[in-house]
């Protein structure tokens, strides 16, 4: 099955079979350090290093999933100094990670600013963050204009 054929499920986990459940906790033990070998985690949660090799690859966590969005937002900013500086304080305070910007130059007092936000480390929703953008004061617009 070619990459675009995938498809994902979300499940609750207490409905998973065993050999995944204890496939996941493998995975927790190595990426936490607590174990050194996949040898050493198997044996820990009792299962056989056959099952977690078929497992490992098509098992994630839920948020593993998300952690790599990213989100453009466009903003219409008034040309006043300290604005733009704000809006990127709230976007560090908030958790997320800009990763592009761009501005034009200010005409009739008004900005337009282009960004592109890493969104997995974000506290609050994507809506609750655009919210956020909108009410500051200087910032017009705030919308999202893509995601990836």
């Amino acid at each position: 099955m070619s990459k675009r054929e995938e498809k994902f499920y979300l499940i609750r986990s207490d409905i998973l079979p065993e050999s995944i459940a204890k496939t996941i906790e493998v995975k927790k033990l190595l990426e936490a350090g607590e174990v050194d070998t996949v040898h050493e985690a198997v044996e820990r949660v009792g299962l056989s290093r056959s099952a977690f090799y078929k497992y490992k690859d098509g098992i994630f966590p839920f948020n593993a999933m998300m952690r790599e969005e990213i989100m453009t937002v466009m903003l219409t900013l008034e040309h006043r100094s300290g604005i733009l500086s704000k809006v990127l304080q709230l976007v560090a305070d908030q958790g997320g990670n800009v990763l592009t910007i761009n501005q034009t130059i200010p005409l009739q007092g008004i900005a337009n600013v282009s960004m592109s936000v890493e969104m997995a480390n974000l506290k609050i929703s994507s809506t609750e963050f655009l919210d956020s953008l909108q009410q500051f004061t200087g910032v017009r617009k705030a919308m999202i204009v893509g995601r990836g």
